[in-house]
């Protein structure tokens, strides 16, 4: 399958604060995020889609991710449990700390409330005050990687939020003919006859 990459960055923060949440949603900080959790996550809103690449993921891997300094996860609940998630992650250079956003997403459920444009802009407020936090380096830059795996809105959103298109690429990607959906994804056995990466 033809993947197309884009990468996306802001160099200073944003001039509007984040729009407030609906009062049936609430936003919740989290560091040391058990290595369980954060696959449960990735499953849950990349299922529908095409996150597949760490699915195959060994614990050790996810341990290794998760204990970047600095790894914070903003999850967004609502009735039922997570609706969404951002993760951020920074790398500390010379220019200052860049703070990618490596995830983000939301579940099902949450999809079509209005609150995809409202979570990235609060996951866009907190990987600009990340580095306060995690007593590093100023944060220099917000950036992202989106391509055509992902929901159809994801590249229209980060643009809405100010994210500007620094680079483009193609890759070919052995891909299920399908999304294998946030069941399966989250580690629910798979119907039979059904294609899995694991």
């Amino acid at each position: 399958m033809k993947v197309t990459i884009t990468t996306l960055q802001m160099l200073q923060p944003p001039v509007a604060t984040p729009r407030a949440l609906p009062d049936e949603v609430r936003l919740e900080r989290t560091v040391d995020v058990a290595p369980e959790y954060a696959r449960f996550l990735y499953g849950l809103v990349g299922g529908p889609w095409f996150w597949t690449e760490r699915l195959g993921w060994t614990r050790e891997q996810w341990v290794e991710e998760l204990e970047v300094p600095g790894t914070e996860f903003w999850v967004l609940y609502g009735e039922g449990g997570p609706w969404g998630y951002v993760h951020l992650q920074p790398l500390v250079d010379a220019s200052g700390t860049h703070v990618e956003i490596r995830y983000f997403g939301l579940a099902e459920r949450a999809i079509g409330r209005g609150l995809g444009g409202r979570l990235l802009e609060h996951g866009i407020a907190a990987a600009w005050s990340l580095a306060e936090r995690a007593d590093l380096p100023p944060a220099a830059r917000v950036w992202v990687h989106t391509c055509t795996l992902d929901g159809p809105a994801a590249l229209a959103n980060y643009q809405a939020r100010g994210l500007v298109v620094c680079g483009t690429e193609q890759t070919d990607e052995d891909m299920p003919d399908e999304p294998f959906g946030s069941w399966v994804s989250t580690g629910g056995p798979a119907p039979a006859g059904a294609r899995s990466n694991e």
